[in-house]
């Protein structure tokens, strides 16, 4: 078929585009239903940066948090709260935290201590409450392992194959077990079961062999509606203790999956058109195929190939009459047939043509259909990009798209007919140089261990820009963080692609950290084959009526309504009060309004405090019922990123398992750390409370020469204030204790971990259960050279993550609410070697060297950062990502040698 060039009649986009039509035109009402939708549902996204891709229990998760709105991915002033929540392997969440956002911008930490002491995969999932309105597909969602060889005694390798038997599906499982030295367990008893969304599906039980294998099979008999799970096994090891594993189980089929999908949409009898295909194990990973495209005549029509990941394409010509069908061979010799969807009698097939870098290129065929006139749009987050009316359309035409008028990521073209009904559409990704540009200098190429390394950054989008910025930074010693960068999330992978993306996107950075013509060859396919669906066309042109539940949240509020006889009291007086347990308290009032409703907005506090609501009526009666607006938690659904779950975890992190345990074996041979946390079981004989909970304190709880509760810490706004002249033998300057002996620096620890030097001005008295000081050298000796000028000991708060409200038991008109308050964030410690008191002795075994999640950049000049070298040897990798005033977005990695 002779296809001719047409040029279009191109309308402006936006809000320019309705001038040049008529009011009853359906491009213009195309144009302002996305207007109106978009004004009604702004997109916010969300991203965090972390210091590293894996941990293991000790180390502490720092992250940096960018929230942005609209398809220009300006930073969100929608939102001023973002919900961060750590979920386990078992889908529940282990921690959740409430970061306050300012411009969109906010970071924290997980330290990851005694609640996680099972290693496996654990997911981080952040969203803020509107964007619960578009979905859990679009909240920010990331797998991470964390390992644990500090209380660990068993470690474990798991493989899986699969066999259809009977009809039913059989797996069977090979399970080492090993010591963390590498020494099997031999001939030890282990029970076993199957479990698929809390159901146990099969269990048993077996005897390890002179290796420390043990095998094990069941069958399952609808494969399809299995449910990702776990293989949970009890070993019985010395002293007959029991250790209990659980192995994900990803699937019980080595089935592949495989689909086609037609360019546009849909295939056209007599009309060329690109297929493309995906083949997805049961276990969510692509996997390799290739076969044969044949007719109901047996004749070859194609031949295929995955290219990247089970994806490919390929072009044929369906013919009236006839229809197709792919034999297909996978990589372990099996074999399947799977039948291509049934083409059309008429319609129109769109293809594009996305390797020239200044446009975008697509043709439209048709067979079958009456001439009319055709309506293009490309939008990208709901903005019209492009719009055109091909006048008189014939069987083909061919259009160019600058793509000066698009923007980076995903753009969505459809094609209308004459009255606006959408026929074809197809996704294409724009890469272009606009990221935000990121350099980074240093003042040499190689240095020593614990020198001093100075860099300096300079973020622009353009050498003549002057666009002020936001970045977060990361230092790591390679040789002991090994990074796969095809397999990282980074803020480009994640905001230009997956955020917009419903389902798993394998190795999301392998599309743009080294771009060439086969990463956009290879992104072109995930375009044709992965889902995307921010909205539905007839439901958006119909006029979205669907009602936004989820409202932004600005601030902690808390609200309710007052009823009487189950009547509201308009006017009702309401009181919330708050006495964390002495000094002076927490009030304030309002009254309700006609609906008996009331609310007390932008409070500002940290953990979890309970708080009481008390109402009257109006002439003071207090027979009234309170009753709280309490939001509905964001429920878990099972891990869509299934491909990204790892069955080995202790294998695959034994290399920085077994780093990380010399290094915390090290802090605690210098009492910078603690193995409190270590214990997996405590049986407590006596009921009587201690003085100091959770007190990390290397003498034992409350063993110090001064110990301060939570009732101290009432009458004052920051912690350096409160302990200011309340401390024997320590004078504060500039918020910074010393000691009166000597006058030298006080050490300050939270939790167990050294802090610096603007710990106490960056925590709030609240945070604080209590606060132990240690100054004679009988308390101060097992912190070595820690406690050289004294320590002082501060352990926060637990709260439980929630909100908790209790009605009952309470006087008539009183509330007791406790919820969940900001998460106050910490300051990463860095050593500083340069110090005169700096400890020689004690080997940095430090992975994270550096973290900075609050880097600005003015765009004039660069902007000097200064850290230290642990003492490592190797590679050290930089990692800054960030963005810009403008929505740019960017990310730098950058290397060097230390000796």
């Amino acid at each position: 078929m002779k296809i001719k060039p047409l040029i279009l009649s191109l309308l402006a986009v936006c809000t320019l585009s309705v001038a040049f039509v008529t009011a009853d035109d359906p491009v213009a009402k195309i144009v302002e239903s996305l207007e109106k939708w978009l004004a009604q549902r702004p997109q916010e996204k969300v991203y965090l940066h972390f210091d590293k891709p894996y941990y293991a229990v000790g180390d502490t998760l720092w992250y940096k948090a960018y929230v942005t709105i609209g398809e220009d991915h300006r930073l969100s002033a929608l939102s001023g709260i973002l919900n961060v929540e750590l979920i386990n392997d078992r889908d529940s969440i282990s921690r959740r935290e409430k970061i306050s956002l300012s411009s969109g911008l906010g970071w924290g930490e997980f330290v990851l201590s005694d609640s996680l002491l099972q290693s496996g995969t654990y997911r981080i999932r952040a969203y803020t409450n509107w964007m619960r309105n578009a979905g859990e597909d679009y909240f920010f969602d990331k797998t991470i392992t964390i390992g644990n060889a500090m209380s660990n005694k068993v470690f474990t390798s798991t493989t899986y194959t699969y066999a259809t038997v009977n009809g039913q599906q059989r797996v069977n499982a090979q399970i080492n077990y090993r010591e963390f030295d590498g020494s099997p367990y031999v001939d030890r008893e282990v029970n076993y079961r199957a479990e698929s969304e809390g159901r146990v599906v099969a269990k048993g039980k077996g005897v390890t062999d002179a290796e420390g294998n043990l095998k094990i099979s069941f069958d399952v008999k609808t494969a399809a509606a299995f449910k990702p799970g776990s293989l949970v096994t009890t070993i019985s090891v010395d002293n007959k203790e029991k250790i209990t594993k659980s192995i994900p189980l990803k699937a019980v089929s080595g089935a592949v999956d495989v689909q086609f999908f037609p360019e546009s949409g849909y295939l056209v009898n007599g009309l060329a058109s690109k297929v493309a295909f995906k083949a997805a194990g049961a276990d969510g990973l692509g996997k390799e195929v290739k076969g044969t495209i044949k007719d109901n005549q047996g004749n070859a029509v194609a031949t295929i190939a995955a290219e990247h990941l089970g994806m490919g394409a390929f072009t044929f010509t369906p013919a009236t009459g006839k229809t197709y069908k792919a034999s297909l061979t996978f990589a372990d010799g099996s074999t399947k047939d799977v039948d291509l969807p049934a083409a059309r009698p008429s319609g129109y097939v769109m293809s594009i043509n996305n390797n020239n870098p200044a446009v975008l290129v697509f043709t439209i065929a048709s067979a079958g259909t009456q001439p009319q006139d055709l309506i293009l749009i490309a939008q990208s987050g709901g903005k019209v990009r492009y719009a055109a009316k091909p006048k008189g359309a014939d069987t083909a035409f061919t259009a160019v798209i600058p793509k000066t008028r698009l923007t980076s990521g995903i753009t969505q073209i459809t094609l209308f007919s004459a009255i606006g009904e959408p026929l074809n559409e197809r996704l294409a990704f724009i890469q272009k140089a606009d990221d935000l540009k990121i350099k980074l200098t240093s003042d040499k190429t190689d240095y020593k261990t614990r020198e001093k390394v100075s860099l300096g950054i300079d973020s622009r989008f353009s050498p003549d820009s002057a666009g002020v910025s936001n970045l977060s930074m990361s230092v790591v010693d390679e040789s002991k963080v090994k990074v796969d960068e095809d397999e990282e999330n980074t803020i480009l992978s994640s905001m230009l692609l997956v955020s917009d993306l419903k389902g798993y996107v394998e190795k999301p950075n392998y599309y743009f950290h080294d771009v060439s013509d086969k990463t956009r060859t290879d992104l072109d396919l995930l375009m044709l084959t992965q889902g995307y669906r921010r909205f539905e066309w007839k439901q958006l042109l119909a006029g979205d009526a669907t009602p936004m539940i989820y409202k932004p949240e600005q601030t902690i509020d808390i609200a309710g309504t007052v009823t009487q006889s189950k009547k509201p009291v308009a006017g009702a007086k309401v009181m919330l009060f708050n006495n964390t347990g002495g000094g002076r308290p927490f009030m304030v009032d309002t009254v309700a309004d006609a609906n008996g409703h009331f609310i007390f907005k932008g409070l500002v506090f940290t953990d979890s405090l309970k708080f009481m609501v008390q109402a009257t009526t109006p002439k003071g009666k207090r027979y009234v019922d309170v009753k709280l607006d309490n939001a509905t938690r964001q429920g878990v659904t099972i891990n869509k990123n299934r491909g990204d779950i790892s069955v080995n975890v202790d294998g695959d992190m034994m290399g920085y398992l077994r780093q990380s345990t010399a290094y915390f074996n090290e802090k605690v041979k210098y009492g910078i750390t603690t193995r409190s946390f270590l214990l997996n079981e405590v049986k407590i004989q006596d009921k009587r409370e201690p003085l100091v909970k959770h007190s990390s304190n290397l003498n034992g709880a409350g063993n110090a020469d001064q110990v301060l509760s939570a009732k101290d810490l009432q009458t004052c706004a920051t912690l350096d204030q409160c302990l200011q002249g309340r401390l024997v033998g320590v004078v504060f300057r500039n918020g910074i204790p010393y000691t009166t002996r000597g006058g030298g620096q006080m050490t300050v620890m939270i939790d167990g971990m050294a802090q610096g030097d603007d710990a106490l001005l960056n925590m709030a008295p609240s945070d604080v259960e209590t606060i132990e000081v240690l100054r004679n050298g009988g308390k101060t000796a097992i912190y070595g050279f820690q406690g050289a000028n004294g320590v002082i000991l501060i352990t926060t708060k637990r709260g439980d993550g929630g909100f908790k409200t209790s009605y009952v038991g309470n006087p008539p008109g009183v509330v007791m609410y406790t919820p969940l308050g900001y998460y106050a964030p910490r300051v990463f410690y860095s050593p500083k070697y340069d110090a005169p008191a700096a400890n020689d002795k004690m080997v940095d075994m430090r992975s994270t060297i550096y973290w900075n999640p609050n880097i600005y950049c003015d765009g004039k000049k660069a902007t000097d950062i200064s850290y230290f070298n642990a003492d490592g040897k190797g590679t050290y990798r930089v990692v800054v990502e960030g963005i810009d005033d403008a929505g740019h977005i960017g990310r730098q990695v950058y290397r060097y040698k230390v000796q």
